[in-house]
């Protein structure tokens, strides 16, 4: 016990399982500190616990092992493993001192273990990079995306904050996650008080694809009419669940990944399937969600599929 009275348990990746509990992922690194303070607002606004977890990562030292003082340098990385959940748990308690946080070492996991936690956690939260010493829970954000069975955050910061004003955003291609992300969308805009802005692009082909001499292959008029009645359509249902929910269309012709990188410039929230219409059986990260999770300027959280 530390003299807060925070317990550090080092052991097997725990099994333990807490629907209303937001697991965050920390290494030591600045952008593990952001999404702590991102996790704990949520968790503050919503009644929900915050769990921080870091795994103690040996990569580095394997090849010298014949040569290392192996129980020393684990004493080492696991006092080290505590000092990082130290500083992540008192960042989360400025945010908010009555918060529930529990804290877990582990000396196995890594990404398989966070995506073990996502099975029943509220939401998974990670870094956008990570840079300590002691791991690199930002080198497995796309794993994580990838696999997560909950919505899984990757806080990525914008002129060195994370922004906590402007739209939710949502990717919309008429896909089920997709439609599983506009749910968990409205929602988020429902809590946070503030608008949606849905994204929809006609083509999933790259910006500037049917630009020029392209352009005569699509009627703009017929394109419009016929785009904005399906995605009011789409949106319809939603708007009826979250009556308070200002929502604005957004329609483009191309270059989804594009369009939802420009509006992350001034969201504080993009959402988006974790693969679209466009993904073949098997793809765990499209196109458009891997290069959200790796280029965007604002949080993006990644939805999967409903289990079947």
């Amino acid at each position: 016990m530390t003299s807060e009275g925070m317990e550090y348990r080092v052991k097997e990746p725990s099994a333990a399982r807490d629907a209303n509990a937001v697991v965050v992922g920390v290494d030591g690194s600045d952008a593990a500190q952001a999404a702590v303070v991102w996790a704990a607002r949520m968790c503050a606004d919503r009644n929900l616990s915050l769990r921080i977890i870091h795994a103690l990562n040996f990569s580095s030292y394997t090849y010298g092992a014949p040569y290392l003082d192996v129980a020393g340098i684990f004493d080492w990385m696991e006092d080290e493993g505590k000092e990082i959940l130290a500083r992540a748990a008192a960042a989360a308690r400025e945010v908010s001192p009555d918060l529930d946080i529990s804290t877990e070492i582990s000396t196995l996991g890594g990404a398989r273990w966070l995506v073990s936690l996502s099975e029943d956690s509220r939401a998974l939260v990670l870094g956008a990079s990570g840079s300590g010493a002691a791991g690199g829970i930002g080198s497995t954000a796309v794993n994580a995306a990838s696999h997560g069975v909950c919505p899984v955050v990757v806080v990525h910061q914008r002129n060195g904050e994370v922004p906590s004003d402007g739209p939710v955003v949502v990717g919309i291609d008429g896909s089920p996650t997709s439609e599983r992300a506009t749910a968990v969308a409205f929602d988020e805009a429902a809590q946070r008080g503030v608008p949606l802005v849905a994204i929809h692009a006609w083509s999933d082909t790259p910006h500037g694809t049917l630009a020029g001499g392209r352009s005569a292959i699509v009627d703009p008029r017929a394109f419009e009419d016929a785009q904005q009645v399906e995605l009011a359509e789409r949106l319809a249902g939603w708007s009826e669940r979250y009556p308070d929910v200002e929502v604005r269309r957004e329609l483009y012709i191309d270059g989804p990944r594009t369009h939802l990188l420009a509006w992350s410039q001034k969201a504080q929230l993009v959402v988006v399937g974790s693969r679209g219409r466009g993904g073949f059986r098997g793809l765990l990260l499209g196109s458009t969600s891997n290069e959200l999770v790796q280029k965007a300027k604002c949080p993006v959280m990644v939805v999967r599929p409903e289990r079947s």
